[in-house]
C-alpha cells in the first residue's frame, strides 16, 4: 500500500501575484511585517536554493517549491533594516539588505508638484539616483508609469529577470519606485512594465536617465552624482546679469560627430572636442557654439533631432561629466554654448518613450494629434501635466546642471498648429474651432517663463518658420516668451536672390528688401544653418551661380550682407570656408580645402566679420530695434545696388553693395554729416581672395546732398562685393 503524495497548499493571492510578476505593490507581502508578537520576514529569490537572515543568523524557509523564504520569530532579533545571505543555484553566496525593508523615498511633496506639472527637478527624483539610505548605500529607482500593472527594475544584477525587483507605485500619483541597496555605478539597467489592462511587457530604458549605453545598445547607466569642479564662475555671474539683447552674437552650428573626427575616422571624445572646437572657433570670432543635439538618440542618421534621452549627453562622445569639461572649457574661453533641444517629437523606437507602459503615454493617444506623418514620429501630449513636466524638467536641467547658454527649440512651427502638414480631416481642431495647438502654446509660454525667471540670462529660440505673432514678445505682453527666433524668411528670399544670376538679380531685388518691413517685429537670428546644405540643396558654394572666381565673391557678399543686416547671426560648420559637398553626417569635414587660398581667404573674411561684429557696437547693438537701422538707398534695381546704414549710441557705419561682377567707379553715398569716412572691411580686398580692386582707405564728405542725406561720399565699388565704412570721431 502506497502513501498518496501531498502537494504543496497553494500560494495566497498576494504571493501568487508576485511570482506572476503582476503585484503593483511587493511591499505588501515581502520585507518585514509583524505577524502577532512575532516578526516575519519573507525574501523573494527565484534563484535561490538557501537563504539566511544575517542578523539572526538563521535560515529563512522555502515555501514548497517556490521562490519565496520565510522566517519568524522575536521582533527583537530582527531589525528593521536587515540582510540576506543567500547561495544561487550557480552555487555562488550572496550578501545584501532587502530591498523591501526600506521605507519610500520620494517625498509627497515631490509627488504633489509633479503631477500638478510644475516640478522644475522632477530628474532628482525620477530616474536613477545613488543615495545612501539610513547609512546603507544603493540606488533608488523611480519611474512614472500609471497604466501598468507591475513595474520591474532589470538589469546584469538580477539576470534581467523582471520577477526579482518589482517596484512599489505611490498612490495615485502613477510614480514606482525602489532603494535597491549595493548597487554601484556604471550598471547598465531598464524598466520592465506589465500593462494593467491587456498584460503586454514592455522592455523600457529610463527616460530620466543621466547616461545610456553607447548605441546599439539602449540600456540605461547607474550613474554617480557629478564630481565635476566647474571653474567658470566668472562667465556664469555675467550671464546672470548680461543683456543679450543688446550684445553681440554670432553662433557656429556644429554638428560633433562630423566636425571633425580622429587618425581612424572615429568619434573624438567630448574633452578632445573642446579643445580643439575652441582652439578653432576662438580666433574666428564666433561668440557662441550652436550643438546639433547631444540629448541621447539610438540612429545617427537623426542627427540627434530624434532624441530618446533628454537628461543625458550621448555616450558617443564621453559620459556626462566629460560634456562638462566641454561646457566648461567654452566658457573659461570666453565662448557659449546653446543646445538644439527638440520638445516637438519622438521617436517610435520600443525600447524608449512610445507606448511607454502599453499606452499612449507621452504621447497623445489620437493619432490625428499624436503622430507626425513627415517624420515617422510621435507628437508629445503637451496637454498632460506629467508630460509638460518631463520636458519643463529637461530644459532645467541643461541650463543649471549643464550650464548651457541656451536652447534652440526645434521645429516650434509643427508644435504651435493642429493641421502642421496635415491633410483636411486628418487633424481635430482645438476647442474654440480653430487649428492653433492651445496645449502646445500654454506649454511654449510656461516653459520661457520658467528658464528666463530660474536662468536669467539664458535663451530661449525658437526655430518657428510662419507668421506666428509675437514669438519673442513677453508672455505678459501676450506673446509666446521666446528670446529669439530664427529668420526663416529673410533666409529663404536672400538665398534665392543670390543663386540668380546677376544679370537677373535687378527682377529679384524685393527679395533683399522685404525683410526690412518685418525685421524689428521679433528678436531675430540670421540662420545659415545645416538644413540648407543637405538633402539635395548643394554646399553654400553651390548654390552660389557663375565660375569659380564668381561663386567664390558671391559668397563673400552674402556673408558681408548677412553681418550687416539687423539680426544675431548663425553660420553651419564647413560654411565658413567654402565647403563644396554637401554635409555629409558620417565623416568629418573637408578640412584639407583650407590648403586652398580662395578657402582660406573665405575663412579669413568671417573671421574678420566676426571680429567687426563683436567690436563695432553699430553691428549689434540695435539689432532688435529700428533705432539701429536706416535706408541710405534701397531702389537702385537696375544696378543691383544697395546701401544702408547701421547704427549704436556714438557711432555710424556705412553698408554699401554691389551684387553684379561689374565694377562701379565713382559712385555717390550719401552720408548722415560731414567727416572723414574710414574703410573697415572690404569683402574684394587680395586678403580674402578678391580681385583687390582698389578703394580708398578714408572718404572726406563733401556738402552735396545725396540719397536724402545732407552730405555724401564718392567711392569705388568693387564688382560683387560688399563694403563697410564708419564715420571717424
Amino acid at each position: 500500500m502506497t502513501r498518496a503524495l501531498q502537494s504543496a497548499p497553494p500560494l495566497p493571492d498576494g504571493l501568487l501575484r508576485i511570482q506572476q510578476a503582476r503585484h503593483h505593490d511587493p511591499f505588501e507581502v515581502l520585507g518585514r511585517h509583524q505577524d502577532g508578537d512575532q516578526a516575519l520576514v519573507r525574501a523573494w529569490l527565484p534563484y535561490a536554493t538557501e537563504v539566511w537572515l544575517e542578523e539572526a543568523g538563521e535560515p529563512l524557509q522555502r515555501l514548497g517549491d517556490s521562490g519565496f523564504f520565510e522566517w519568524r520569530g522575536a521582533a527583537e532579533r530582527v531589525p528593521e533594516r536587515y540582510r540576506l545571505r543567500w547561495i544561487d543555484d550557480a552555487g555562488i553566496e550572496w550578501t545584501n539588505w532587502d530591498p523591501y525593508c526600506f521605507p519610500p523615498q520620494i517625498g509627497d511633496f515631490d509627488l504633489h508638484l509633479f503631477g500638478e506639472g510644475r516640478h522644475l527637478h522632477a530628474h532628482r527624483f525620477l530616474g536613477a539616483h545613488r543615495v545612501e539610505v539610513d547609512g546603507v548605500r544603493g540606488v533608488r529607482f523611480g519611474v512614472w508609469a500609471p497604466n501598468a500593472e507591475r513595474v520591474s527594475v532589470v538589469g546584469d544584477w538580477n539576470r534581467w529577470d523582471g520577477r526579482c525587483h518589482p517596484l512599489r507605485v505611490r498612490g495615485g500619483s502613477g510614480v514606482w519606485e525602489l532603494f535597491v541597496p549595493g548597487l554601484g555605478d556604471h550598471e547598465y539597467y531598464k524598466f520592465e512594465l506589465r500593462n494593467r489592462a491587456h498584460g503586454s511587457i514592455h522592455l523600457k530604458a529610463d527616460p530620466y536617465a543621466r547616461r545610456y549605453e553607447v548605441r546599439p545598445g539602449t540600456a540605461s547607466m547607474v550613474t554617480r552624482p557629478s564630481e565635476y569642479a566647474w571653474s567658470d564662475e566668472a562667465w556664469m555671474q555675467a550671464r546672470r546679469g548680461g543683456d543679450w539683447l543688446h550684445a553681440p552674437m554670432s553662433a557656429y552650428e556644429v554638428h560633433l560627430g562630423s566636425w571633425q573626427r580622429d587618425e581612424a575616422g572615429q568619434f573624438l571624445n567630448y574633452r578632445a572636442l573642446a579643445h580643439r572646437l575652441v582652439d578653432y572657433v576662438k580666433p574666428l570670432g564666433f561668440t557662441h557654439i550652436e550643438l546639433l543635439p547631444v540629448t541621447e538618440h539610438p540612429l545617427d542618421a537623426s542627427w540627434g533631432y530624434q532624441s530618446t534621452g533628454y537628461f543625458a549627453p550621448t555616450s558617443r562622445f564621453g559620459d556626462p561629466d566629460d560634456f562638462r569639461y566641454f561646457v566648461d572649457h567654452c566658457h573659461r574661453n570666453g565662448i557659449g554654448v546653446i543646445l538644439d533641444w527638440v520638445p516637438a517629437h519622438f521617436p517610435r523606437d520600443d525600447f524608449a518613450l512610445a507606448r511607454f507602459d502599453g499606452t499612449p503615454l507621452y504621447e497623445h493617444e489620437d493619432p490625428r494629434r499624436g503622430e507626425h506623418r513627415d517624420w515617422g514620429t510621435y507628437i508629445y501630449n503637451y496637454g498632460r501635466n506629467e508630460v509638460r513636466n518631463f520636458l519643463l524638467a529637461s530644459a532645467v536641467f541643461w541650463l543649471e546642471d549643464m550650464h548651457i547658454d541656451g536652447l534652440r527649440v526645434d521645429a516650434v512651427a509643427s508644435m504651435l498648429y493642429l493641421d502642421y502638414s496635415r491633410d483636411p480631416g486628418d487633424w481635430i481642431p482645438n476647442e474654440f474651432g480653430g487649428r492653433e495647438n492651445l496645449e502646445a502654446i500654454d506649454f511654449l509660454r510656461h516653459l520661457n517663463e520658467v528658464t528666463h525667471t530660474e536662468q536669467p540670462g539664458t535663451l530661449v529660440i525658437a526655430e518657428e518658420s510662419t507668421a506666428w505673432p509675437q514669438v519673442t514678445r513677453p508672455v505678459d505682453a501676450g506673446g509666446l516668451g521666446f528670446s529669439m527666433k530664427w529668420n526663416m524668411g529673410w533666409m529663404h528670399d536672400t538665398l534665392v536672390y543670390m543663386s540668380k544670376d546677376p544679370v537677373h538679380r535687378k527682377f529679384h531685388h524685393k527679395e533683399l528688401t522685404f525683410g526690412l518691413l518685418y525685421a524689428f517685429t521679433e528678436n531675430f537670428v540670421l540662420p545659415f544653418s545645416h538644413d540648407e546644405v543637405v538633402h539635395g540643396k548643394g554646399s553654400m558654394l553651390d548654390k552660389m551661380p557663375g565660375d569659380a572666381w564668381q561663386r567664390f565673391a558671391n559668397l563673400r557678399l552674402l556673408y558681408t550682407y548677412m553681418y550687416a543686416y539687423p539680426g544675431k547671426k548663425l553660420l553651419f560648420m564647413g560654411n565658413e570656408f567654402g565647403q563644396y559637398a554637401e554635409w555629409d553626417f558620417d565623416r568629418s569635414l573637408d578640412w584639407h580645402l583650407l590648403d586652398e587660398f580662395r578657402h582660406r581667404g573665405l575663412q579669413q573674411l568671417v573671421r574678420d566679420l566676426n571680429h567687426l561684429h563683436r567690436n563695432q557696437p553699430a553691428l549689434h547693438h540695435h539689432d532688435f530695434e529700428s533705432a539701429g537701422f536706416a535706408w541710405l538707398d534701397c531702389d537702385d534695381a537696375d544696378n543691383s545696388l544697395l546701401s544702408f546704414m547701421r547704427l549704436a549710441p556714438d557711432q555710424i557705419l556705412l553698408a554699401t553693395f554691389n551684387f553684379t561682377p561689374v565694377p562701379r567707379p565713382g559712385f555717390r553715398l550719401g552720408v548722415p554729416a560731414p567727416g572723414s569716412y574710414r574703410l573697415l572691411l572690404n569683402s574684394d580686398s587680395e586678403y580674402y581672395a578678391g580681385s583687390n580692386l582698389h578703394v580708398d582707405g578714408v572718404h572726406q564728405s563733401e556738402d552735396v546732398p545725396w540719397m536724402g542725406q545732407p552730405c555724401s561720399i564718392v567711392l569705388d565699388l568693387p564688382p560683387l562685393a560688399g563694403l563697410f565704412l564708419v564715420l571717424e570721431d
